[in-house]
């Protein structure tokens, strides 16, 4: 299989990318680096199963989406979107402009036929296990349906790309009566618990994200991203303040050397790098949104996400669930 990666988007590209993406590169597994070759190609060197696709327009991350993936039909962004368009990769990648990278792939991947809205998943590190969460951004405003969708959606990652089987899903609101939110959150629920095709548990609230205590959580991309950050934000706060507290003294210091194993493994299980990047759900491919602060591991994990996503078919898996 072949996944397309934008060489030049993100905060740390192009170098980040081409480690990641040469780290992840396998027999089974070629890489398509889409940027400026000049760049590249020092970085690759004769790296195997990779190769060097020319673009050399960059959009950048201050750029009007849909004018720039318009005016700048060279960029590395829209050219990878573009391989998979023309069937020449089977997923695509970008840690770049996140509106820009949607749009290009909304114009060249395109949606999937009957999908209403297309929705950002973002896996969520949580213990004992991970949990889904979308949208995170991709839709600001959302009806009913498209929260049934999105439920569906979700549903089928959990159960092709996770392994999780019959996952059940929630929906997040302000509280767990079915009467709580507003009228477009008390509405889809209605719609949610009569649908047959989904195990719903009701309704979750913000403080459930990370107690895996649903498979799948669906909401609005406003929410939905202030949730995740809000999260990441958290996750972030709460291990500065272990990692200080380790310094305070030396029977701090021995309880954190005796504790590292496990501090460690806490640290890995909500760092952000550990899936690599969200999926854009509803899409005729594997649709791959990276962070726009991704480094070499996170772009690692995300190239060999999306592979496990064509590996798994989890577009005919959102086809069939949707009843497409």
């Amino acid at each position: 299989m072949r996944v397309a990666v934008d060489a030049q988007g993100g905060d740390n590209a192009p170098a980040a990318i081409v480690q990641g993406a040469l780290q992840a590169a396998s027999a089974d597994l070629e890489v398509l680096l889409v940027g400026r070759g000049a760049e590249i190609e020092p970085l690759v060197g004769g790296a195997a199963h990779v190769r060097l696709v020319e673009a050399p327009d960059v959009i950048s991350g201050g750029e009007e989406p849909t004018n720039a993936v318009r005016s700048k039909p060279d960029s590395s962004m829209v050219v990878a979107t573009r391989l998979v368009a023309q069937g020449e990769a089977d997923a695509v990648f970008s840690a770049g402009n996140t509106g820009a990278f949607l749009a290009a792939g909304l114009l060249s991947v395109r949606r999937l036929p009957g999908v209403l809205r297309p929705a950002i998943c973002q896996v969520l590190p949580s213990l004992p296990r991970p949990t889904l969460l979308l949208d995170v951004g991709a839709n600001a405003e959302v009806k009913p349906e498209h929260l049934r969708q999105f439920a569906h959606m979700g549903s089928a990652f959990a159960s092709e790309v996770l392994g999780v089987r019959e996952p059940v899903v929630g929906l997040l609101s302000i509280g767990e009566e079915p009467g709580k939110g507003t009228p477009q959150v008390v509405a889809a629920h209605a719609l949610l618990a009569a649908d047959p095709g989904l195990r719903f548990y009701g309704n979750v609230e913000g403080r459930d994200l990370l107690s895996s205590v649903v498979d799948v959580v669906v909401t609005d991309g406003f929410s939905g991203n202030v949730a995740l950050k809000t999260a990441e934000g958290a996750a972030h706060a709460v291990m500065g303040l272990v990692k200080q507290a380790v310094g305070t003294s030396w029977r701090a210091k021995l309880g954190g050397l005796l504790l590292k194993p496990d501090l460690l493994r806490v640290r890995a299980a909500v760092d952000p790098e550990e899936y690599g990047a969200a999926h854009l759900l509803g899409m005729r491919r594997p649709v791959l949104v990276g962070h726009g602060s991704s480094g070499a591991r996170g772009v690692e994990n995300a190239v060999r996400f999306a592979g496990l996503a064509v590996r798994s078919g989890l577009v005919e898996a959102i086809a069939r669930c949707l009843g497409l």
